[in-house]
């Protein structure tokens, strides 16, 4: 097998305008067939993005023995269901993150996906797969910024359409679901371990009553974790992860435009350089990743038990506004 076949799950904005144009240049994926809940809206996102095939329900597309991975950018309320739908039709499945909306439900996948072994499961955290985070992650390694003290993340966006599914409590919508799960995952990347507490606090719109903006601080056991995000804010995303004896800053750490080169700057006693890195598309790069792991049967870099743990952290933050205090994990 030289290359995986793929289907999409729906003509999602995500999977037509950003993920699926890059798996079409992945080395070791390739895009054969996309479902639609109409066969029209099907048949236009195939034209428009040369895929041979187009079917009219999701379902079509799992019974399809064609196809070996799915790609599931549904709304977050859909990710669990359809997850578990494709597991059973012996599908892989590269889903859109959050990989559910509570722990509970993340581990009804789990309990699916132990009844299928030969199948693979992965959350599509693809900013992990850029060379500007494995970077990062290799400097932090290196002890080249010391022991690590802190992080901090911003990520913003201003979207006030009151029919953008991050609006829909019921579809698992708010900031914190969309956007605030990157510094929590990112935080527990860099550390490579879970965070011991956390605290929070959550500014709820009063006319969609999701969380338009969240603050919190991870205590990694003395290093901590800070981070704010925001749907109703200037776009903007920076971090910081800052040691005793180094920093490094990331200027665009999650969208990494695919078209134009990356850089992040490393500073110490001696000065700051700035490391430039060629332009590249995360989400190919993710595709060509978990498509290797199928061909070579190996495990994924992030297994599902990953994307419960992030989902522990996102549920500690909305506890810790309810409390009002420290939540331990």
């Amino acid at each position: 097998m030289d290359k995986v076949r793929w289907g999409i799950l729906s003509t999602a904005k995500i999977g037509v305008e950003k993920v699926i144009p890059a798996m079409q240049h992945c080395k070791y994926a390739e895009v054969k067939a996309i479902a639609s809940r109409t066969l029209t809206s099907a048949q236009s996102a195939a034209a428009e993005l040369r895929i041979e095939q187009a079917y009219a329900s999701y379902d079509e597309l799992l019974a399809d023995p064609s196809i070996q991975a799915i790609y599931n950018p549904l709304p977050n309320h859909m990710h669990v269901p359809w997850t578990i739908k494709a597991i059973e039709a012996g599908k892989h499945v590269l889903c859109e993150k959050p990989i559910a909306l509570s722990v509970e439900e993340a581990n009804t996948l789990q309990e699916s996906l132990a009844r299928h072994p030969g199948v693979k499961v992965m959350e599509a955290f693809m900013y992990r797969f850029h060379p500007q985070w494995q970077r990062a992650l290799e400097l932090v390694r290196s002890g080249a910024l010391g022991d690590i003290q802190t992080i901090q993340t911003f990520f913003s966006f201003f979207n006030d359409d009151p029919n953008n599914i991050r609006h829909s409590p019921e579809m698992g919508g708010g900031g914190v679901m969309d956007i605030g799960c990157y510094p929590i995952s990112l935080s527990r990347y860099i550390y490579e371990r879970e965070p011991l507490r956390l605290l929070a606090t959550l500014n709820i719109d009063p006319e969609f009553g999701v969380d338009r903006s969240a603050s919190a601080i991870m205590d990694f056991g003395g290093p901590t974790s800070t981070f704010t995000c925001s749907m109703e804010m200037s776009p903007f995303q920076r971090t910081q992860i800052v040691g005793n004896k180094g920093r490094i800053e990331l200027e665009i750490p999650f969208n990494a435009p695919p078209q134009n080169p990356t850089r992040i700057w490393v500073s110490n006693e001696q000065g700051t350089v700035t490391e430039s890195f060629s332009a590249c598309d995360q989400y190919t790069e993710q595709g060509d990743v978990f498509s290797q792991a199928i061909i070579n049967d190996e495990p994924v870099p992030t297994p599902l038990s990953d994307a419960i743990s992030n989902m522990q952290v996102i549920e500690a933050v909305f506890e810790s506004d309810k409390s009002g205090g420290w939540v331990a994990l």
